[in-house]
């Protein structure tokens, strides 16, 4: 008996032209939390960065683009290779965290929402075309893959887009470490129904949010340099934001799988929300360890964080967009490929995904 899954029909990015290396941070002043200044010279910090993230440059966008305006370039680059008409597009869901900031004032613009700003500028007509946002922290974009796959499995829709686009260089406290952690980005895919006899597709997924206790170890406050209290800038506690990830992520993923009856042996790709560099690996170690596995085939977890930084909700589509265009040396996805994409953030939340490659 066919059922209805949804399958990947095309994907697209768009990667801000601005390279920012380690060194454009070496002239910053840095505070601790408490306000005092940070002692430590700039050469000793940005070793340290790359030492523990892997981090050596990120992408900012022109002061002339917003998130609306790269969340379009990434979806006309997905309609470019999904080859459909826009008109025949469902939804159109846009994963961001802070709306469209301005350059000049950093005010979030969250009105229109930035959907409608992305299907103004596609020009698509179509009344029955909605068009929404959802903020769901570094997780919103694989968020609204899931919400996407149920308005597809209920036959409500054919065709949905979803694009994951943050604009970070607006809200980081540039006297804060964690400011260089963070990248510009965009990614788009579009999901398409398929009815199929085997699984294919979307297979299941998870979500877990944790509010309680977590629910402040990312948020927005003010800069650690007491003069700046014009602003508020994103502030996270690492420490915490990293405990909490190796606590959930790999949980969760090995839940998901099970559910799909899929051993871990038989996945070809693991898409990490790309956080940092030395996270990723022990997130895919202790995973690895959970199903009593100890080697760590570097092909299985593709990296982009080292030149693109942590761009919130667009990480993983634009990695799985270069992935699946033959761009990032040495990996590539193939037709029958069990791949998972996982994602975890500021709520706190974690989700995955298994999907079947068609």
């Amino acid at each position: 008996m066919k059922k209805i899954y949804s399958r990947i029909l095309g994907s697209g990015a768009y990667l801000p032209t601005e390279i920012m290396p380690n060194s454009s941070f070496k002239n910053n002043t840095f505070y601790n939390t408490d306000h005092s200044l940070n002692p430590k010279e700039s050469s000793e910090i940005l070793d340290k960065l790359t030492e523990i993230s892997g981090i050596v440059e990120r992408r900012y966008v022109k002061d002339i683009y917003n998130t609306s305006d790269i969340a379009f370039f990434a979806a006309e680059d997905a309609l470019k290779s999904s080859e459909i008409n826009r008109e025949s597009l469902d939804y159109i869901i846009v994963a961001h965290n802070f709306a469209d900031v301005r350059a000049d004032n950093h005010y979030s613009d969250m009105l229109p929402n930035v959907a409608a700003k992305v299907k103004q500028k596609l020009g698509i007509m179509n009344p029955d075309c909605v068009a929404y946002d959802i903020l769901f922290g570094c997780p919103s974009w694989l968020q609204g893959v899931i919400q996407a796959n149920y308005y597809i499995q209920s036959g409500d829709a054919k065709r949905v887009m979803v694009i994951g686009a943050d604009v970070m260089s607006r809200v980081l406290d540039p006297h804060d470490l964690d400011s260089m952690l963070f990248g510009d980005g965009a990614g788009a895919v579009i999901l398409e129904a398929i009815e199929s006899e085997e699984p294919v597709g979307i297979l299941c997924h998870k979500t877990v949010t944790d509010s309680v206790e977590k629910a402040e170890y990312l948020r927005m406050g003010h800069s650690h340099n007491e003069a700046d209290h014009e602003r508020i800038y994103v502030k996270m506690q690492g420490k915490s934001v990293f405990k909490y990830a190796m606590e959930k992520v790999p949980a969760t993923i090995d839940a998901c799988l099970k559910k799909a009856g899929i051993p871990i042996e038989n996945v070809q790709k693991i898409l990490m929300h790309q956080a940092n560099e030395k996270m990723i690996r022990q997130l895919i170690k202790k995973l690895y360890e959970i199903n009593g596995l100890e080697n760590l085939p570097e092909s299985v977890f593709p990296l982009t964080v080292q030149f693109w930084g942590n761009s919130s909700a667009a990480t993983l589509p634009m990695l799985l967009d270069w992935i699946m265009k033959g761009k990032l040396k040495g990996h590539e996805i193939h037709s029958g490929d069990n791949i998972v994409l996982s994602s975890v953030g500021g709520g706190m939340h974690a989700n995955c995904l298994v999907y079947k490659h068609i």
